[in-house]
């Protein structure tokens, strides 16, 4: 049970979020780096980078500000743990967050998905942006678990704009992808394929999980990263049908994603992360690991056991076999 001042901090935790987000914004931790904020700092500059210092997002020593070594890693765009792109998605729904209470009254979502999914062409290409560079993040960890056999043909569904798949033909040379996703989304996901070089071994097929029949018995591998939060059992059971239709007989669907133990309540970030999924999705959620088994089995699979992934996202990754 929280104390009081668990309470009172609880109610105050949105101001280190908003720290992080103008920060990120005004490129402190870039300028930090280059010795940009050595002396004579604006009176508002100088009150958000003592916010990161008290945050522990910086460090301050003789009046000077200097970076952390999370911060080194993380916050500067192209650094090896790069997040930019990531947080500034979880900046772009913090609007929304501000009407949960309306989402407890309604159960209807406080943000038309569409806005994202190609109907605002800015924020589109920004959460586009943001998913490659967290899925890159994540991706790294993940791929290395995957058992993908040689000259592997792998269908990705709700592919996003295709880092998962640039990372698993990176890692299986003599593999070749389809990556699947809305006309929007799949024009980003070509982008960034041909700056990897890879448009001659991944497809980016504009289209839509929802509804498309894929070649039948034609694939390998079937993978779907963060996608099936957003969908309802009934949806999901459907998917994962048609995707079975797709493999091989013997052939590996991994679902990758956030979900909680039987409660819906463990781990926190996913219990957390379910209501973001319902603050702008018309069916978000996150189910538990057993539930998905489930979905599985009456999809034609038989499901493994449920591993984590590396941090720092508590994802769990599931593989089945295809019957």
């Amino acid at each position: 049970m929280k104390n009081v001042q668990d309470i009172v901090d609880l109610a105050s935790a949105y101001y280190g979020s908003a720290v992080l987000f103008a920060a990120i914004d005004c490129d402190v931790f870039v300028r930090v780096e280059k010795g940009e904020f050595a002396a004579d700092v604006p009176r508002g500059m100088r009150l958000l980078l003592d916010a990161c210092v008290a945050e522990e997002l910086l460090e301050k020593r003789d009046g000077k500000y200097f970076n952390t070594q999370a911060a080194k890693a993380a916050l500067i765009p192209g650094s090896p743990a790069d997040l930019t792109k990531a947080i500034r998605y979880n900046r772009d729904v913090y609007p929304a967050w501000g009407r949960l209470a309306e989402l407890a009254k309604t159960g209807k979502p406080v943000e038309r998905p569409e806005i994202h999914l190609g109907e605002d062409a800015a924020r589109t290409k920004a959460f586009a942006a943001s998913m490659f560079g967290r899925a890159m993040g994540i991706g790294k960890g993940i791929v290395p678990m995957l058992e993908i056999p040689a000259g592997a043909r792998i269908l990705d569904l709700a592919g996003g704009p295709a880092a998962y798949a640039i990372l698993m033909c990176q890692a299986n040379p003599g593999a070749t992808c389809v990556t699947v996703d809305l006309k929007a989304i799949s024009a980003e996901a070509a982008g960034y394929v041909a700056k990897f070089g890879l448009s001659d071994r991944i497809e980016c097929r504009a289209g839509d999980y929802h509804s498309d029949e894929y070649e039948t018995e034609s694939y390998d591998v079937v993978t779907i990263f963060g996608a099936l939060h957003q969908e309802s059992p009934v949806q999901i059971v459907d998917i994962l049908r048609r995707a079975r239709r797709a493999l091989k007989k013997g052939g590996r669907l991994f679902v990758l994603d956030m979900m909680t133990d039987a409660t819906h309540t463990a781990p926190k970030f996913s219990a957390l992360f379910a209501v973001n999924m319902a603050l702008t999705t018309e069916n978000g959620w996150v189910f538990s690991d057993e539930e998905l088994k489930g979905w599985m089995r009456e999809a034609g699979f038989e499901p493994k056991e449920t591993r984590q992934v590396p941090p720092p996202m508590p994802h769990w990754l599931v593989e089945a076999s295809a019957l």
